[in-house]
């Protein structure tokens, strides 16, 4: 069952408040929602939270033979469900498109892009490697699920450890992590998604700018730009946007500064100076959610730390 469309006026009143560089919730064109980050007890488990949109992500891992092409890397499979628990708009045992689209992403920000380095979870050649399963929950639907699967797929592997291993002979022997501590995994970078909705006007500046997060560095529209941005679109935003074609754009980057995946299919046209403005903003954000997820990592080791004390 389809949750009810917007009504004339609130599709007209969110329109004008764009024009005027507005949004309905109370952010500027390009904040971000706040960002919380829940660390579980088991190594790998991590519930984010970004606004009011929830994902919960889990990796577990078993060591299996490696296919006969690739016998010096290890394995990492992502599987995501949305369930009527996100939204009743989604059904159960049948994917839906946007899950379908978000499983793509991650797919190519997390493993085309060789986010974590494979051979590092190699045992022995041929014979064995470790398989990291990545499993994402979506458990509320508030609005740009793709940026907080992204996040939350990236903080678990980051908060993921896998166990010692010693090859003595043909035996490979796995430590408990009480006689060895498990290791973190080896990554070769961090990407992070952001998503703008791209509306085929110019807005005009806002006339007050409304209170700023201490870590929010606002940023100045694009002059002469024929378009209007909006980072972190919610839904009353994105249903804005036509069905058949809406104007998403989707940036997959590093807080070094590396562009790992463009996503765009159809819109709005964008001009290679409002593409490299749209790239600089992103990489201003990107440096704040990073900042978010050390912190979250940060506190989570030394959660626990005090209890492995006791």
């Amino acid at each position: 069952m389809r949750p009810p469309s917007p009504s004339i006026p609130e599709r007209e009143f969110a329109l004008s408040a764009l024009q005027q560089s507005m949004r309905i919730d109370g952010r500027t064109l390009l904040e971000i929602r706040p960002i919380n980050l829940t660390f579980g007890p088991a190594l790998g488990c991590v519930e984010c939270e970004l606004g009011k949109t929830r994902v919960l992500a889990f990796i577990d891992s078993k060591m299996i033979k490696p296919p006969e092409e690739r016998p010096l890397e290890g394995i990492i499979s992502i599987h995501s469900e949305i369930s009527p628990m996100a939204s009743s708009a989604y059904e159960t045992g049948r994917p839906s498109d946007e899950e379908v689209a978000i499983t793509r992403m991650l797919e190519k920000v997390l493993r085309r892009s060789d986010a974590v380095d494979r051979e590092s979870l190699c045992i022995v050649a041929g014979q064995r490697v470790w398989h990291l399963r990545l499993t994402l929950h979506f458990l509320a639907d508030a609005g740009n699920m793709l940026d907080c699967a992204c996040l939350a797929a990236v903080a678990a592997l980051r908060h993921f450890r896998r166990p010692e291993v010693e090859v003595v002979g043909e035996d490979v022997i796995t430590y408990d992590p009480s006689e060895r501590p498990p290791i973190p995994l080896a990554m070769h970078h961090t990407p992070y998604v952001l998503t703008f909705a791209l509306f085929p006007f110019a807005s005009t500046p806002a006339p007050q700018q409304t209170k700023l997060s201490s870590t929010h560095v606002p940023t100045p529209q694009l002059a002469n730009s024929s378009i209007t941005a909006v980072l972190d679109p919610s839904p009353l935003e994105a249903s804005l946007l036509p069905s058949s074609s809406p104007s998403l754009l989707s940036l997959a980057l590093t807080p070094q500064r590396e562009l790992c995946v463009v996503n765009k299919a159809g819109g709005v046209p964008v001009s290679p100076e409002e593409f490299l403005w749209l790239v600089k903003v992103a990489e201003e954000r990107v440096r704040e959610v990073e900042a978010c997820l050390e912190g979250g990592l940060l506190k989570a080791k030394a959660e626990a730390e005090g209890i492995g004390s006791l």
